[in-house]
C-alpha cells in the first residue's frame, strides 16, 4: 500500500509537477498520509503544499531562498544507515517530509522537485556531488544558476546560508547532474556532460524503484515498520 501511495506522488512530479499538486488537492492522499506518517508527518506534508501555494507568486530568487530554508527547517539530518537500514537510499520528497528526516541526497531531491513545482526551469538547477572538506566526506548539494555560465549558488543542509559556489571554499566539486543528464564539475560547478557515473546510476535506480513500487519501509522508528 505504501509503495502505491508514494509512486503516485513521485511519478506525477516527473510528468508534471503542477498536475501532481492538483491531484493531491483533489484526492484522499493527504488524508491517508496521516495513517502512514502520524500527526507530525501529516502536518509537514500539509505545510509543504501550503508553502508551495504561498511561494508561487514570489520571484525566482525568492523561491530559491524559501525552498532552501523550508527543507532545512523541516527535515532533520539522519544517515541512510540509521533511517532506512541501507547504505544508500534516495527517498522521495513525500517520504522525507513524512518521516521528517533524511540525508544530504534527500534534502537535495526535495528541494529540486519543489523548485520545479514552483516553475524554476530544470536547466537552472542541478544536483552536485562534492567533498565536504570540513569533515572530509562526500556530500551532495543543489546548485542554482541565476544566469547561464555564471557561478551557481549552493543550496546546502550543512551550511544553510545561500552562497555562490566560489565562496564555498569548504566544498570541492566532483560532478553535477539533473534529470536531463550529467556533467563533470569544473571550478564554477559547470562542466561537460559525461556518461556512466554513480550519480546517474543512483538517479536511474531511484526512478526505476519508484516506477516499480519497490520502496523500502522504515523498520527502526518508534511505530515499527511503516
Amino acid at each position: 500500500m505504501r509503495a502505491g501511495f508514494c509512486i503516485i506522488i513521485f511519478v506525477s512530479f516527473l510528468a508534471c509537477a503542477q498536475d501532481m499538486l492538483s491531484h493531491l488537492r483533489n484526492s484522499d492522499i493527504i488524508a491517508r498520509a496521516k495513517g502512514f506518517y502520524g500527526h507530525d508527518g501529516h502536518q509537514r506534508i500539509k505545510k509543504w503544499l501550503t508553502f508551495i501555494d504561498d511561494s508561487d507568486s514570489q520571484n525566482e530568487w525568492q523561491k530559491v531562498h524559501l525552498v532552501n530554508n523550508f527543507f532545512n527547517k523541516h527535515i532533520e539530518y539522519k544517515t541512510d544507515d540509521e533511517l532506512w537500514l541501507q547504505k544508500d537510499y534516495w527517498a522521495t520528497p513525500l517520504e522525507s517530509l513524512g518521516v521528517g528526516m533524511g540525508d544530504c541526497e534527500d534534502y537535495v531531491i526535495a528541494k529540486y522537485f519543489t523548485l520545479i513545482a514552483l516553475g524554476v526551469p530544470e536547466d537552472k538547477i542541478r544536483f552536485m556531488y562534492v567533498r565536504q572538506r570540513t569533515i572530509n566526506q562526500p556530500h551532495m548539494v543543489l546548485i542554482y544558476f541565476e544566469k547561464p555560465n555564471q557561478v551557481p549558488y549552493v543550496l546546502d543542509n550543512f551550511n544553510t546560508k545561500l552562497l555562490p559556489a566560489n565562496k564555498r571554499s569548504d566544498l570541492t566539486p566532483i560532478y553535477s547532474f539533473n534529470g536531463q543528464g550529467l556533467w563533470l564539475a569544473k571550478s564554477k560547478g559547470l562542466g561537460n556532460k559525461v556518461k556512466n557515473s554513480p550519480g546517474v546510476s543512483a538517479w536511474s535506480t531511484m526512478l526505476q524503484r519508484i516506477e516499480q513500487g519497490e520502496l523500502t519501509p522504515i523498520k527502526n522508528n518508534d511505530k515499527g515498520t511503516i
